[in-house]
């Protein structure tokens, strides 16, 4: 049997290795892009508030991120420390994002909608000691602060990222009534801008940064549920990109518009959006809320971007959307979307491609291969349900469920292994972890990445998702870990148990739904109990569906068996 089947399947000018792959920071793509297109725009900030959209050039923003890797450097970050971003899609992410690198640090990315008790986790967990936030979320950010290490915060306002008649325009009064609007910072904490004053683009640190270096902590619900981070090098990122960018065949240095709507706190947006476009000296245009799409659809018709990763909740609304289906939004320049986090299907990618004439293509990725391993080609062959190729010099296996060693035949139904420049290099903190997930097989190449993905490949090398092993609920592309859900739910004084698990949506994949039960005597009604989490919760990890119930299923040791009630579920849909 051919080992790589799928290389005969790739377009042409996509080559079958990019080896060998650069030595290199991943802030080299940041300094190549100003170095060979200083003028070129890096990013637009273009809220449908504005009348007009803030441009910063390439030159500047690695000018920028330079003065803030000094500033960092002044605060105490020294090489191998972690620093946290707590933003949406500004532009002061992206300078943030690559200060950190160029300051010795390594990002973790942080949900910015996160509520004080979610937000703990990743602070403790990582040992976080900075972080940079907007305005917005400074309030909610000292609220977990006691029971974190954070010693600084630096903070910045959305104004700051507006065109100047905007900031003016932008009053006290739309302050406030945003929650941007930080009256006194507390002792020790900093203005972004004033922390930028301090220094010039020359007193960046010199430090010798290279690929086998820490760049990114990626919280993972990894194999077990429990959210971890996945550590990924300067090399593993580099290379990502790079595969990225060679299956994008005809992608024009500096000749791309990338619309950025997911989230870059994401790795999908980050690898996928922010990295493909730095490394292309491309034009970004960040849109901070995907679920606005009055400020999308703005986006699209002003800019008229070429790419647009997303995800096929986000494509689907734009499918259905009345000023879409009017000819309102000129999705004509939209040449190529790579369709991420969740399955992708059939009828969501024939509409919007027969609405923008341009290619949507499903791939598959994850936080421990930042992002991407498998997608279907930009012009060859798309198969129906499939996640697509492995990219270049991506080893993947199909391997036995029963002894997790065997390899097996096409079509033949088991784990996804994979093994490639771009797999983590483990979990932080966490060996038990690592070593459960990186295994060596035994064939001297080194060892394999396990998923925890179900999948069979057929004859072409065509891969398929069959179900997902591990417990993460995928709810419109975000994670969430049942358990933490379950742990508010289960504070409820009125709940006795509940179990918690994904079901299938035909909008967003997957949502999240809880079955209850509750104490004797109690009663309550499921919008009770969704208003009970609403202030615990991000909204996307509030259970949609509650169901309750005299009793769960479960184990002999008494464990609850979530996939039972996904079965049950799933069984009383088609009866219904």
């Amino acid at each position: 049997m051919d080992e790589k089947p799928w290389l005969k399947y790739y377009d042409p000018p996509v080559p079958p290795t990019l080896a060998p792959y650069p030595d290199l920071p991943l802030h080299h793509f940041l300094e190549e892009s100003a170095r060979k297109y200083p003028d070129q725009t890096c990013t637009i900030f273009h809220p449908h508030t504005s009348p007009s959209g803030a441009k910063i050039t390439y030159r500047q923003m690695n000018d920028r991120a330079d003065q803030l890797a000094a500033g960092l450097a002044s605060l105490g970050v020294k090489k191998g420390q972690t620093v946290g971003i707590m933003m949406p899609n500004i532009p002061q992410f992206i300078m943030a994002y690559y200060a950190i690198l160029k300051a010795g640090g390594v990002v973790v990315a942080i949900n910015p909608t996160y509520t004080p008790r979610e937000l703990e986790k990743p602070l403790n967990d990582a040992g976080i000691e900075l972080v940079l936030v907007m305005s917005r979320f400074y309030d909610v950010l000292n609220q977990a602060r006691p029971n974190s290490r954070i010693k600084t915060v630096v903070v910045t306002n959305i104004k700051e990222a507006l065109p100047p008649l905007t900031r003016v325009l932008f009053t006290l009064t739309k302050e406030k009534k945003g929650g941007d609007r930080v009256e006194r910072l507390q002792p020790g904490d900093l203005w972004l801008n004033d922390l930028l004053a301090r220094f010039t683009p020359s007193d960046r640190p010199k430090l010798e940064i290279t690929g086998g270096d820490r760049a990114l902590f990626q919280y993972s619900g990894g194999t077990t549920g429990e959210p971890k981070a996945a550590v990924a090098l300067h090399r593993n990122l580099v290379a990502n990109i790079l595969q990225i960018k060679a299956w994008l065949h005809d992608c024009k240095e500096g000749g791309e518009t990338s619309l950025v709507a997911m989230p870059l706190f994401h790795v999908y947006a980050m690898v996928a959006g922010m990295g493909l476009a730095v490394a292309a000296a491309g034009r970004m245009v960040l849109v901070p809320n995907p679920r606005d799409l009055d400020d999308l659809f703005a986006s699209i018709n002003r800019y008229q971007p070429t790419l647009f990763p997303g995800v096929p909740r986000l494509y689907n609304s734009i499918n259905n959307h009345p000023d879409v289906l009017a000819g309102k939004v000129r999705l004509g320049s939209i040449r190529a979307c790579i369709s991420g986090s969740a399955p992708l299907l059939l009828e969501i990618k024939t509409k919007f491609e027969k609405l923008s004439g341009g290619k949507l293509f499903e791939g598959y990725g994850m936080s421990e291969t930042p992002t991407a391993t498998h997608c279907n080609p930009f012009y060859g062959k798309n198969k129906e349900g499939s996640i697509g190729l492995p990219l270049p010099d991506v080893e993947a296996k199909v391997i036995s469920l029963d002894d997790g060693l065997t390899p097996l035949g096409p079509n033949e139904v088991g784990e996804l292994v994979i093994r490639g420049p771009q797999v983590m290099w483990g979990y932080h903190n966490d060996p038990t972890g690592t070593a459960n997930v990186l295994r060596d097989l035994g064939d001297g190449g080194g060892k394999w990445l396990f998923t925890g993905d179900i999948v069979r490949m057929d004859e072409d090398g065509y891969f398929y998702i069959v179900d997902r092993k591990k417990e993460l609920i995928k709810a419109g592309g975000f994670q969430v870990w049942p358990r933490d859900v379950e742990e508010v739910v289960a504070a409820n004084p009125k709940v006795l148990e509940v179990g918690v698990a994904g079901i299938p949506h035909p909008q967003y994949g997957e949502t999240v739904k809880a079955w209850v039960v509750l104490k004797p005597g109690e009663t309550a009604t499921a919008e009770e109990i969704k208003a009970w989490c609403k202030d615990k919760l991000v909204d996307y990890k509030i259970p949609r569906e509650i169901e309750f119930r005299p009793e769960l299923p479960k184990t002999q040791i008494g464990k609850i068996l979530r996939r039972e009630l996904v079965r049950q579920h799933k069984e009383q849909a088609v009866v219904r």
